[in-house]
């Protein structure tokens, strides 16, 4: 063995563990760190801000399963990555954020952009730690891996002081990282397979992350075999195939009434691998807490989420690639008393995503999402950040295929673009299609240059009504005609991406959307297609005008 600073023996732990890639935003106080990088074999993407880089990683977690590395430097740019940690936290994604830290010696001094990094992230995170020793980096590494991905996956936080990474020390690197699974036991399949059997109105709920493709088919054939209705929870669509027979929608914001009625009515809910929170159930009125009035079978990763919320009949501790490991294994009576439930509720599915609606102006949202439907792969990957126009990608698309969604169940605005190009870096074959709305845009939109350096061929939708949409609708419903602090100037999007090498286009009319997809598509290079929208078209559902009339209805 030989001496190596601490920087190098980070580096070469993350080459150890197997890191694809690193997201950073350069910083002098990780100097060793950057060098090292110079003569690995780990990809650096270069972002324009933390919360970017911060956003890359946790999409690079969702999208593989495998820790997302982001590096930033101390003070200023941990803040700036605090918005993709908190992403991670609430949406269960493996992440480490390593960030500079000031001298050792210094502490305690309120030295030039010294933060405790323990309590400014404390409950933002899994594990926050300081590396003290360059001989325990190679410990340390080991264990943010493990802790990030065991149980319920999330951020694990590690500073590094700046002295400590040009010290040398002679340390051996651990084994490689491997994902830990928590098998259920026989005796809890057992009685699952009971109630199974005795279930009229059962129906399942698929959420949280420790997915895999083997996992998701394992349970479409679970499903097949009971008769199963299956619904993904908010933004986890791709966790079964939108157009199987046994597929009821997605229990998130805008949900379809059909599908909370079959909810509440149910007689065995299976939540398995989600949490349930606030979005997916309807701000916690879904279920009764703490005891849930439909019986409630709840399977997790983490232990300390069973009971944590709802009380269940049944707690199943185990990953969900686990569980549906063991339900290969279960299997239907002679004949299931809930027959015919799944195609009811597919059935509703269908008539609930399958319509067009009208919507003010000459730019039909429906039909944008129509075009798309016939003329995009099943392979492509969909990422989005949060606000109103985001509800036509979640009503709309039909997700068929696991790994194909990355949006955060945390409602971050300006997660879409750095997902795409986080996305498209890990899948380069793979078509990625950002959607964001103007005022989610501009939260990242200098991560449009990464992908521009990078060659990340994303096509970016910018759905442009000139607002913070979202809110004004909250508006409009509880302050009726007194708008304030939603307005937004914007630029020409279309010019700005020029400006950085890229082919754009402005789409004003329905019928000028597929060619301009297919020139963005043929472009060789990433895209952005500027879709201005009437202000009025707020909703799938109804216009800012009928909103603010119906508050003003209720208030007489």
């Amino acid at each position: 063995m030989t001496q190596r600073t601490g920087g190098q023996l980070l580096v070469e732990a993350l080459e150890q563990h197997g890191a694809e890639r690193v997201f950073c935003v350069p910083g002098e106080s990780y100097l060793a760190v950057l060098d090292a990088l110079h003569d690995a074999a780990i990809p650096v993407t270069i972002c324009r801000q933390e919360g970017g880089a911060a956003m890359m990683a946790d999409a690079h977690g969702k999208l593989t399963g495998k820790p997302g590395i982001c590096m930033v430097t101390r003070g200023p740019g941990a803040t700036n990555a605090a918005a993709g940690v908190h992403v991670a936290m609430q949406d269960s994604t493996p992440m480490i954020l390593f960030i500079g830290q000031i001298e050792r010696g210094m502490r305690e001094r309120e030295a030039f952009q010294e933060v405790n990094y323990r309590q400014m992230f404390g409950e933002m995170t899994k594990w926050v730690a300081e590396i003290d020793d360059a001989a325990r980096v190679p410990e340390f590494i080991s264990r943010a891996y493990h802790v990030a991905t065991s149980g319920r996956p999330g951020p694990v936080v590690l500073a590094l002081p700046e002295d400590m990474l040009v010290e040398s020390a002679d340390v051996l690197q651990p084994e490689p990282w491997k994902q830990i699974e928590t098998f259920p036991g026989l005796t809890q399949m057992a009685d699952l397979q009971k109630r199974l059997w005795a279930a009229e109105r059962p129906i399942a709920i698929l959420g949280g992350s420790r997915w895999s493709e083997d996992a998701v088919a394992g349970f479409t054939r679970f499903a097949e075999r009971f008769d199963l209705p299956v619904a993904c929870s908010f933004r986890r669509q791709m966790l079964f195939d939108n157009l199987h027979p046994n597929y009821a929608g997605d229990v998130g914001i805008g949900i379809n009434p059909k599908l909370v009625e079959r909810i509440k009515a149910s007689d065995l809910i299976l939540l398995v691998g989600g949490r349930l929170s606030e979005m997916p159930s309807q701000s916690y009125t879904l279920l009764d807490i703490p005891q849930p009035a439909q019986p409630l079978v709840h399977i997790h990763p983490d232990a300390e989420e069973l009971g944590r919320v709802y009380r269940p009949v049944l707690s199943i501790h185990a990953s969900p690639t686990a569980f549906c490991k063991a339900a290969e294994g279960l299997q239907p009576p002679t004949e299931l008393k809930n027959a015919g439930q799944a195609k009811a509720a597919h059935d509703d599915y269908l008539a609930w995503s399958g319509a067009r609606p009208q919507i003010p102006g000459p730019l039909q949202m429906s039909g944008v999402m129509e075009w798309i439907e016939a003329n995009v792969g099943d392979e492509a990957i969909f990422t989005n950040g949060a606000g109103n126009y985001a509800t036509w990608v979640h009503r709309f698309h039909r997700f068929r295929k696991f790994g194909t969604q990355a949006a955060p169940t945390s409602g971050s605005m300006g997660y879409g673009l750095p997902a795409a190009v986080a996305a498209k870096l890990a899948f380069p074959e793979r078509e990625v299609i950002c959607f964001a709305g103007d005022g989610c845009l501009q939260m990242t939109m200098q991560e449009f240059g990464t992908a521009c350096q990078d060659g990340a061929n994303i096509i970016l939708v910018v759905v442009d009504n000139g607002m913070y949409g979202t809110i004004r609708m909250h508006q409009e419903r509880e302050y009726p005609g007194r708008p304030s602090g939603t307005k937004l100037v914007n630029p020409d999007f279309a010019s700005v991406a020029r400006a950085y090498g890229a082919h754009a286009e402005t789409v004003t009319q329905t019928g000028e959307f597929g060619a301009a997809f297919e020139r963005a598509r043929a472009s060789g290079v990433p895209a952005l297609l500027h879709l201005k929208l009437d202000p009025e078209a707020i909703t799938p559902a109804a216009s800012l005008s009928q909103i603010r009339a119906a508050a003003e209805a209720r208030a007489k």
